[in-house]
């Protein structure tokens, strides 16, 4: 399945990264690269729940796990398994504007914080905040709207595009 930045919803977080787009399915089990990535035999509803329980030994290594849609956008491999089993290819097809807005507040809540920018009414949510010193934030926008906080700066930096 290949999936753009508008698809990012049917994507169940967290993902991992895959060496390579040579899956196949046989039998229930999800192979890659004649490693297993998911035993679909096993009762459980998410990858890992079902790999922990697999009496099946050559399971593929998980390295790298993406907690966040803008974490998938700044990976420069293409091929990812969601927390549901599902295998995707994510293409990059967009360009978007990257502009840097001053951060004007930084709100920590019980389990997240709200980063607010100047310029822009609405918060970005955040699993934690930035570090001292970032007092920029690089926001994408997405027709003219500014859709997703991408990172942070400790300058303003110049205003650029970004693949998506």
């Amino acid at each position: 399945m290949v999936i753009g930045f508008r698809g990012i919803p049917k994507i169940t977080f967290p993902v991992f990264l895959l060496d390579s787009g040579n899956w196949e399915e046989y039998d229930g089990l999800l192979f890659l690269d004649n490693m297993i990535l998911d035993d679909k035999n096993q009762q459980g509803k998410t990858l890992g729940a079902r790999r922990v329980q697999t009496p099946h030994r050559n399971l593929q290594v998980l390295k790298h796990m993406i907690t966040s849609p803008n974490g998938l956008l700044k990976q420069r491999t293409k091929y990812f398994i969601d927390n549901s089993g599902k295998p995707f290819i994510y293409e990059k097809t967009t360009m978007l504007s990257l502009k840097y807005l001053k951060i004007s507040k930084v709100e920590l809540k019980e389990s997240a914080t709200l980063i607010r920018v100047r310029g822009h009414n609405s918060p970005f949510t955040v699993p934690r905040p930035p570090e001292v010193g970032y007092t920029w934030a690089g926001i994408l926008h997405l027709k003219g709207l500014p859709w997703m906080l991408y990172e942070y700066s400790e300058t303003k930096l110049k205003d650029t595009k970004r693949k998506v």
